[in-house]
């Protein structure tokens, strides 16, 4: 490899070994930074309408669904997050979207759960564990261990002008309280089947298809001096 970059009659070539690695550096830097949990499963549980296998990745913005009789773990640094039946969420990094169904949260890197309008949020670092629910359009919130901050949050609804801060409400430890999704400005939404291809798959199929653009370009450059050198 260093003979090759080092011909002088390859010009070219050491260009397009630059130029590969401007492309391919910024997916790295990608991955990197990706905030991922991993999927512990025994059969019935779907990411983005492809059924998982146990240890199976989950990328921020990756849909989950439990089926009827199938429940799944989600861990994640710090949090874990048991996902109950007939449940279907949003891996979304930092919060979980719950679109239907329950699960059970334990955390102690604030991980919170969004549902609509409706925020769960715990207020300390230290472990907190709590559950959250909603089958029916009615948001069932439970704290179990340490406190929980309730918002409903004004941005999120469907009003020209939200006044003021966000009401919220403070859940101690062993209290429950329900609130009605309706308060969002809508109905609630039967869960939907159905598959989302990631953010992140599109922009490696980007690099991917630089790096082949750049190769063409600079290897069929890099053909025409050795074959102007073999002439008389």
């Amino acid at each position: 490899m260093r003979e090759f970059l080092s011909n002088p009659s390859a010009p070219s070539a050491r260009t397009f070994v630059t130029w590969l690695m401007i492309v391919l550096w910024p997916l790295s830097s990608l991955a990197a930074d990706t905030q991922a949990a991993v999927l512990h499963t025994r059969g019935g549980v779907f990411v983005n309408g492809s059924e998982a296998v146990d240890s199976s990745p989950v990328f921020p913005g990756d849909r989950v669904e439990a089926r009827p009789g199938f429940v799944a773990d989600l861990d994640m640094e710090g949090s874990s997050v048991l996902i109950q039946p007939e449940s279907i969420l949003k891996f979304q990094g930092t919060y979980i979207e719950l679109e239907h169904g329950s699960i059970s949260v334990g955390t102690s890197a604030s991980i919170g759960v969004h549902v609509s309008c409706l925020q769960v949020e715990p207020i300390s670092s230290e472990r907190t564990e709590y559950e959250v629910a909603d089958r029916t359009g009615t948001v069932e919130v439970k704290a179990v261990k340490n406190d929980l901050k309730f918002t409903e949050s004004g941005a999120l609804k469907k009003t020209s002008k939200p006044e003021g801060p966000a009401p919220s409400e403070i859940l101690h430890a062993g209290e429950e309280q329900s609130r009605q999704e309706s308060s969002c400005g809508r109905g609630p939404e039967a869960p939907k089947a159905g598959s989302a291809f990631p953010t992140k798959w599109v922009a490696i199929g980007g690099g991917v298809a630089g790096g082949i653009a750049l190769c063409l370009v600079f290897c069929k450059g890099s053909s025409s001096p050795a074959a102007s050198q073999s002439e008389p």
